[in-house]
């Protein structure tokens, strides 16, 4: 029953699932499988035809694409209470990126075949189910919208701020910062801009003192006025 309650409490985590009800939830947990993957295993490879989703207990992951030079840019880090690969549980397309495993990390998945069933059976759950999707395109659209009007600056400042955020609450009034493991390249991917631009901008904030600039990462070490620099 423990397991059970703990299944539930991190499904309700997830703004996926938000909408549902206790008993809903409880629906859901049924069909979740605990899964363990070590360090620098992949979870899944960008182009399978895999199509479970998958909840984040503990660990941490990384999510990549691959470029056709074969140079693999970081799209987002995942920690606990994450979700990822939902659109291909849900569309049963390949998937878009790959998936993995930066430490031993418990995950729980949703075979689709299962959750299909149950969205199938209950109209219920899928209507809270699309309703949670549409509030996830509207923030996107939001996102990509505001990105188009920030200056190159402003777009950094927040990538950096988005990939430290689960731990930059804990970091404020300590000196030794937080490392985003990350090249200027992917950076530059990630906000939409030159790899020289990003270095330009980085220098700066190095000379500032907000982060210390390192080969192949960025430590943050005044996340707040980091912050600053996002209009």
């Amino acid at each position: 029953m423990g397991e059970d309650n703990a299944t539930v409490a991190l499904l309700k985590r997830v703004p996926l699932f938000s909408e549902l009800s206790p008993d809903e939830l409880e629906r859901i947990s049924r069909v979740a499988v605990p899964r363990s993957y070590p360090r620098g295993v992949r979870v899944f490879h960008e182009g399978d035809h895999s199509d479970a989703c998958y909840i984040v207990r503990s660990g941490d992951l990384r999510v990549t694409r691959e470029h056709p030079d074969g140079r693999a840019i970081a799209l987002a880090t995942l920690g606990p209470g994450d979700i990822f690969g939902e659109l291909a549980m849900l569309d049963g397309e390949a998937r878009s990126a790959s998936v993995e495993a930066l430490s031993d990390s418990e995950l729980l998945a949703l075979p689709a075949g299962d959750v299909r069933a149950l969205l199938r059976g209950s109209a219920e759950i899928t209507v809270k189910l699309v309703i949670a999707l549409t509030r996830r395109l509207r923030e996107s659209n939001e996102r990509i919208a505001r990105q188009s009007f920030q200056t190159v600056p402003s777009r950094v400042a927040g990538v950096l701020s988005q990939l430290i955020a689960e731990e930059a609450s804990s970091l404020e009034g300590r000196g030794d910062g937080v490392t985003v493991r990350m090249t200027q390249a992917d950076l530059a991917q990630l906000a939409g801009t030159s790899r020289e631009s990003v270095s330009r901008f980085l220098a700066v904030l190095d000379r500032a003192g907000v982060v210390r600039v390192g080969r192949g990462r960025v430590t943050v070490l005044e996340p707040r006025r980091l912050r600053g620099y996002i209009f």
